[in-house]
């Protein structure tokens, strides 16, 4: 997938060395995210909207992972109305603080930024099922994902949590360790890990959206692959900039060093 990132007409397939040269390696220190300058946004900005795919992306994309398309215009009306609930907002953000520490110790171990797995498991809980978090409909087969991130079976046999063509038994084990939140958040750090090393990113980098177009590119492509819908990385990064989310996970951090957004 380096490939796709090389020959893209935008300037992240120009040169891969750019996302890790802008990519901030963190020390293991506390870190507190900044939203980056006007001009470093400016230029961002200049640089086109990163959530945009060309149709030789899509293309490629598709080749490689699969895709399944932007949301019906009455599938993304209802998700819009949703976001507007205040009260479910409230709930969202409660499950998110009791998540905090599994969100810091999985993106240090992963190297991922935790305003992105903060982001995606805002959505994927604000937009969840009624239900869908009860065994036995997890049991029974009806939903393909579960947990607060939404993840899959197939996503145990990626990380070579089961084997290749689970038994009955492994997949009842593997939808019953789904349902803890805590090893859902360390599966969906580790798939986007998994999914940078397959895009050619280097594993170790933390990426920013709002300090390099290259990175917002990259962030966008990561969201894109785990979701699937290609309105998706831009509802993510705009979680990725929402004050009450820095407020939740960074509210009893302390330091100076800068903000990863």
């Amino acid at each position: 997938m380096g490939e796709f990132l090389r020959q893209s007409a935008l300037p992240l397939l120009a040169c891969l060395g750019l996302v890790t040269s802008s990519a901030v390696l963190l020390s293991g220190k506390d870190h507190r995210q900044t939203v980056a300058d006007e001009n470093a946004q400016q230029t961002i900005t200049q640089q086109g909207d990163p959530t945009d795919f060309s149709a030789e992306e899509l293309r490629m994309l598709q080749v490689r992972f699969g895709v399944h398309g932007p949301q019906t215009p009455l599938a993304q009306l209802f998700t819009n109305g949703v976001d507007q609930l205040q009260p479910l907002r409230t709930r969202t953000l409660d499950q998110l603080r009791s998540l905090k520490s599994d969100i810091h110790r999985q993106s240090a171990r992963y190297r991922v930024n935790p305003m992105l797995l903060t982001a995606i498991l805002f959505d994927e809980i604000q937009h969840s099922k009624p239900g869908e978090s009860l065994p036995f409909i997890a049991h029974s087969g009806l939903v393909r994902t579960h947990g607060p991130a939404q993840i899959g079976i197939s996503e145990l046999i990626h990380q070579n949590w089961l084997p290749e063509d689970p038994s009955d038994t492994d997949i009842a084990w593997a939808r019953e360790q789904l349902l803890d939140p805590a090893f859902n958040v360390e599966l969906l750090a580790g798939k986007l890990q998994r999914l940078k090393r397959a895009l050619g990113l280097p594993a170790e980098s933390m990426l920013q959206a709002s300090r390099s177009y290259l990175d917002a590119k990259a962030i966008a492509t990561l969201t894109y692959l785990h979701n699937g819908k290609l309105d998706y990385p831009a509802r993510v990064l705009r979680y990725m900039q929402d004050a009450e989310l820095h407020g939740l996970i960074y509210s009893k951090q302390h330091g100076g060093a800068d903000w990863l957004i």
